[in-house]
């Protein structure tokens, strides 16, 4: 018998009972639906967290002492920052370079001293792509040049610290030789993230302002961060910066500088695959139940076939087209169901602010947005499909060699 004949038999073979088939074809659409959902937020929520880390830390890649990682003062500058910067800039994969100062250093008022960490910046290089912070600025305004005389504070910060916009303040740092320096700002800016870590524990200050205080000359800094388009490269962006950075340049990707945030990925990733494991195996076994039950069923059948002349050979090809036609037909659908919920969520969201106390959730010190929205990247939606279609094919495999191995003369005794 031709190819096309059989795919027509097992067509006809698949809705012979309509209501099975329909079940079988309901699992494998909510399956799908399921594993595309879950894997779109995933994607999607690991991607915002890891570009709002970088933008609220140094960036996807970070170019900095060596000693600075074990020992992060301030006596640890990178020297050649105006170089260090192009070296970075020069690679295809890096959309932005900025430096910065980061530290610790202690907040004085007439009121309280509450000490908090710092990043010294530039607002001529710094804008809401690299400084998640400037999103946040609810009173005031940025800097408005490197040698600013202002500081920002964050409102649970400036709360504690009962200040507002003009008030001074008084901050104390340890310079490149380590010892005491202090400077006094006002207070140009507020801003409220709704993570009480960063509200409370972090301000900006002007980066030239703050090379004066410290002795750091105009071509130091203690970082130059990287940013990349997609988080995705930056081991490759690493591998490449590392080869061509000077010796005693350090250069390290964001999940060496944020371990906490890493485990934490990684092991809902890792949650996440088991899930998707479990439920593909879920759906398979629901394929291969009504399968296998539809071949049991038509072993009379099948041996009468044998019988008048279909070898084995033909058989196992017309119960694997069954499945296959069931693949087709599941996954076709499994898409065009998708592809609704699939854009409301990924451009509108479901906002969660109703079941969190703040407009954010933090984790391992990064905020999340508590609107939810989904993204899936390519090869996931590639690795979904070929993992939904080689389950629906393997289930058929062992019905497909039941009815192909069918003994002619048993089975037609068969009532």
């Amino acid at each position: 018998m031709r190819a096309g004949n059989l795919a027509t038999m097992a067509w006809r073979n698949l809705w012979r009972n309509r209501r099975r088939t329909v079940i079988t074809l309901s699992a494998i659409v909510f399956g799908v639906f399921l594993a595309v959902i879950m894997m779109a937020m995933q994607d999607r929520n690991w991607a915002d967290m890891i570009r709002l880390a970088a933008r609220l830390g140094a960036g996807h890649v970070t170019l900095q002492h060596p000693e600075y990682y074990d020992s992060p003062t301030l006596t640890r500058p990178v020297g050649g920052t105006a170089e260090l910067r192009r070296l970075a800039a020069d690679n295809p994969r890096v959309i932005r370079v900025v430096e910065r100062i980061t530290g610790f250093s202690m907040l004085s008022t007439a009121h309280d001293n509450i000490g908090a960490g710092f990043i010294a910046v530039s607002p001529t290089d710094e804008d809401e792509e690299t400084l998640s912070l400037l999103e946040a600025v609810v009173e005031g305004e940025f800097f408005e040049s490197s040698a600013d005389g202002g500081i920002i504070l964050g409102a649970k910060l400036a709360s504690n610290l009962d200040v507002a916009l003009g008030s001074k303040v008084v901050y104390t740092l340890t310079d490149k030789e380590g010892e005491i320096v202090s400077g006094l700002a006002r207070v140009s800016g507020i801003i409220e993230t709704g993570s009480p870590g960063v509200d409370g524990g972090i301000c900006l200050l002007p980066i030239d302002t703050v090379r004066e205080a410290i002795g750091f000359g105009p071509d130091e800094a203690i970082q130059v961060a990287a940013f990349v388009d997609d988080q995705r490269v930056t081991d490759r962006v690493v591998a490449d910066l590392g080869r061509a950075a000077p010796a005693g340049v350090a250069v390290l990707p964001w999940h060496e500088l944020q371990p906490d945030l890493a485990v934490f990925i990684a092991m809902k990733v890792g949650g996440s695959k088991v899930m998707m494991f479990v439920l593909a195996l879920l759906v398979a076994a629901g394929i291969f139940n009504t399968l296998f039950v539809s071949v049991m069923e038509r072993l009379r059948e099948f041996g009468i076939m044998l019988a008048v002349g279909f070898s084995p050979g033909q058989l196992f090809r017309l119960v694997m087209l069954e499945s296959a036609w069931l693949a087709v037909v599941g996954l076709t659908a499994a898409a065009l169901f998708t592809i609704g919920p699939y854009l409301y969520l990924a451009s509108t969201g479901i906002d969660m602010s109703a079941l969190v106390a703040a407009d954010q959730m933090e984790i391992a010190g990064v905020g999340m947005s508590s609107v939810m929205r989904v993204g899936i990247y390519g090869e996931s939606v590639l690795l979904i499909g070929f993992s939904a279609l080689a389950a629906i094919l393997l289930s058929g495999v062992y019905p497909a060699w039941r009815a192909g191995h069918a003994d002619p003369v048993e089975t037609i005794r068969l009532v």
